[in-house]
């Protein structure tokens, strides 16, 4: 006998006509994914962990839309199961300004994470089931399960195309992630067309062969006990992640169904009266929702959860009194806040130590701070040690049976999945308990990962990329492993830090700025060769993103400069004093940090009556923001060794000097401006 009854039937057919209403009202979106998917959409809902009056809940079932475009579905769902959706809002899908925008945003409520760009979404899911999985190693006790969730994913042709998907869904197999469950919406259409005009693999095979266990509902439209059996056998399989292969007619019930017509454009007017009248609606009448299935979803869905949510925090008041240390630490982590004077842990440096290289002094930061930072999680795209991200002490993040380490573990062994591990980073920041993910790969192959790093920016996710080998320093490899336009690329995105430290102390402060951040990600791009610490430099002075390094009265020019070519720039300034010539010298370790001081602070940093050149190995664009002149790479490098390299492209005291002195003749005797003055 069928455990689903006419209530289930008629919240589905709710479902599918209130994401159809969407689409006509905005006349813009996609009708086809939701009307297959309903069902399934219903049936995991149905029994998930939730709370839409606390929807932070830190124990709550992940629901991630991979497939995006299908987000009327998502708002059709959030709105049926009690989260901040009202029919109005449904109403003004895809409008200015509205609650229901074009595709799913993490700051929604009830979103998990920002998707759209295919192939991200699961690799996101990914993330949060290792944060989960985690959180639940950390902190549960055999008397106290405090963390016991699932991640669930749908999932579509075009995400499993993306090769990001196949990056993070490999990783998921080797982890053994029992606790994530994806529905492969089978529905073989695109937007070319049907799926065989490219892509004819046998996706459950691959699955296999990546680790994952593989089920299959052979109709997705209307059998839904088949659905239900496929997820509770996905709860059983604790050491695999689940793919559920659902073959569904995409635009079920349209008058186009199964073909890619119905796949993102709007249902016709008849076309959307037929399939209200054929499901027992008026067809007259948008946006209905029978008051039964608000009362069914209100009894089967909203209150179990909240009664789920108020055990959960009985349960956590015990846990308090027999572990109170642990207790405080998962209140602080949930509250979003960083232990207390966390940050004294920092070292710092002064010109008598030796000079290093960036990236060892950033090993060096995380040794010194993770034994303070529980939340702090990490790893490296098979770089470890090119990058020195993981420190000594450091367990892996595996499965128990492996004996490579344990779900404890908080170093995390991308493999060569640069784009891969910055999706997944993504997901874990989601998670909540304040994770601080971070990933370690070459600056120049972070540009694998521009999807996944535009999608932090555009979320807020505050994640690190410990991204080394930063410029033509690092030599004999070549123009192919050596950034220039990169931090260009990754400047000009809003809401990125972009740091490129020059010595010990603005490495420590990188690290202070990106970790206290709750909202915007950093990139800290690091350098292989050794530089000396330098005078003038100071954490507190670093954390602004810019700072005068060297003052001098009546100055004839202001020298700025970024990495390794600040001490180059320190040298071509005591070249030009030789000459009679006064140069200040600023270091600008990040554009983003700097951009959110005071006008004053950075007029007093970049002051008028004074020219400005720009010296960094990279590429100038962008540079025109704060330098009059810049002498920066805009070719690719060369291979051979660094400080041969640097010599043939005259970054040396000399090659400085020569354009400081260049650049000075030309503004002599005219009116020189701050770039940082703007009309709006």
């Amino acid at each position: 006998m069928s455990q689903f009854t006419d209530i289930d039937r008629l919240a589905i057919s709710t479902i599918r006509l209130l994401s159809v209403d969407q689409v006509a009202a905005a006349n813009s979106g996609h009708p086809g994914a939701p009307l297959g998917l309903a069902p399934a959409a219903h049936v995991i809902f149905k029994q998930m962990k939730l709370n839409p009056e606390h929807p932070e809940w830190i124990n709550r079932d992940r629901f991630v839309l991979s497939n995006g475009h299908a987000c009327a579905l998502l708002y059709s769902m959030l709105h049926l199961t009690g989260f901040d959706f009202k029919i109005e809002d449904l109403k003004q899908f895809r409008q200015l300004g509205s609650k229901c925008p074009g595709h799913p945003e993490f700051e929604l409520p009830g979103v998990e994470v920002t998707t759209g760009p295919l192939g991200q979404g699961i690799s996101n899911a990914v993330g949060l089931a290792i944060a989960q999985a985690n959180f639940a190693a950390t902190y549960n006790k055999p008397e106290f399960v405090l963390s016991d969730s699932y991640t669930f994913a749908f999932v579509g042709d075009g995400c499993l195309q993306e090769g990001v998907a196949s990056e993070a869904s490999s990783l998921a197999g080797h982890l053994k992630l029992g606790n994530l469950i994806a529905i492969y919406d089978d529905n073989q259409i695109t937007i070319d067309g049907n799926t065989n005009v490219s892509f004819t693999e046998d996706v459950p095979k691959r699955y296999e062969a990546y680790g994952w266990e593989v089920l299959h509902v052979e109709n997705g439209n209307e059998d839904l006990d088949s659905i239900a059996a496929c997820i509770a056998q996905a709860k059983q399989s604790k050491d695999k992640p689940t793919l559920i292969k659902m073959t569904t007619t995409i635009g079920f019930g349209s008058l186009q169904a199964g073909t890619h017509s119905v796949h993102g454009s709007p249902l016709k007017p008849d076309d959307v009266k037929q399939l209200k009248k054929n499901m027992g609606f008026d067809p007259e009448q948008s946006f209905v929702v029978p008051q039964e299935v608000y009362d069914f979803y209100n009894s089967d869905v909203i209150q179990p959860g909240i009664k789920q949510f108020n055990e959960w925090n009985q349960l956590l008041e015990k846990y308090g009194s027999k572990y109170p240390e642990l207790n405080s630490e998962i209140t602080r982590r949930i509250a979003g806040e960083l232990p207390q004077d966390w940050e004294k842990t920092l070292p710092l440096f002064t010109p008598k130590d030796s000079p290093v290289a960036t990236r060892k002094l950033s090993e060096i930061v995380l040794q010194n701070i993770q034994g303070t930072l529980p939340e702090m999680i990490g790893g490296s795209a098979d770089l470890t040690g090119s990058n020195l991200t993981r420190w000594k002490e450091a367990v892996d993040f595996q499965h128990p049976s492996t004996g490579l380490g344990d779900y404890a573990g908080r170093y995390i062994r991308y493999g060569v999945r640069e784009h891969g591990m910055s999706a997944i980073m993504n997901g874990i920041s989601a998670f909540g308990a304040n994770y601080k993910a971070y990933g370690g790969t070459f600056l120049n192959f972070v540009s694998y990962a521009a999807g996944a790093v535009r999608l932090s920016a555009l979320s807020g996710h505050p994640v690190i990329w410990v991204a080394t080998h930063d410029s033509i320093g690092l030599g004999e490899d070549g123009p192919t492993h050596q950034p220039i336009e990169t931090l260009a690329h990754f400047r000009a995105l809003p809401n990125m830090q972009v740091w490129r430290p020059a010595d010990g102390n603005e490495v420590s402060a990188s690290y202070k700025v990106a970790l206290t951040s709750k909202h915007t990600p950093a990139i800290i791009a690091l350098s292989r060769q050794n530089l000396p610490h330098l005078e003038g430099s100071s954490l507190e002075k670093a954390v602004k993103g810019g700072y005068v390094l060297q003052e001098v009265e009546n100055a004839d020019i202001t020298l700025v400069s970024t990495g390794s070519e600040v001490s180059i720039t320190v040298d071509a300034a005591k070249q030009l004093a030789q000459k009679n010539v006064k140069a200040r010298v600023v270091s600008l370790p990040d554009f983003h940090t700097f951009d959110q001081q005071s006008e004053e602070y950075q007029l007093s940093v970049f002051p008028d009556n004074i020219p400005i050149l720009s010296i960094e190995v990279l590429s100038t664009s962008g540079w025109s923001k704060y330098a009059h002149e810049s002498f920066g790479l805009d070719r690719f490098g060369a291979s051979g060794p660094a400080p041969e390299i640097y010599k043939a492209f005259e970054f040396t005291p000399e090659g400085i000097s020569t354009r400081a002195e260049k650049t000075i003749a030309f503004y002599k005797n005219k009116q020189v401006i701050s770039p940082l003055h703007k009309p709006f």
